[in-house]
């Protein structure tokens, strides 16, 4: 349990609670982070029998250095079929901020630092 209240400290929490580390690549002063999103089913599906259809393309965002060395996580969000509708559903994310590959949270900060 104290790994994961560390991982919250380091990484956006939603990451922590919805996706599972997979590996992590050490590349010169690049830290590589690569997450697939768990197999549990979004909260508002939850009176509809879903199935998991695999993974969305992974996305690669730059988030806030680690000691050091700038961060990429590598993000694979996952896919359902809802048989009730016969359509593919999925959690709705707003993990990048719009017109970059950083998160939302990295971008927040660095307009704020910006404007000293």
């Amino acid at each position: 349990m104290a790994d994961i209240g560390l991982l919250k400290l380091l990484l956006p929490e939603y990451l922590v609670d919805y996706f599972e580390i997979l590996r992590y690549e050490q590349k010169g002063e690049e830290l590589h982070l690569y997450f697939e999103e768990k197999n549990d089913f979004p909260e508002e599906f939850s009176k509809h029998k879903l199935s998991s259809k695999g993974f969305f393309d992974e996305i690669v965002v730059q988030d806030f250095p680690i000691r050091g060395q700038r961060a990429f996580l590598h993000i694979k969000r996952r896919r359902w079929l809802n048989h009730n509708t016969n359509m593919v559903v999925s959690r709705n994310w707003d993990m990048v901020a719009k017109g970059t590959r950083m998160t939302a949270d990295f971008v927040a900060f660095l307009k704020e630092i910006s404007r000293f």
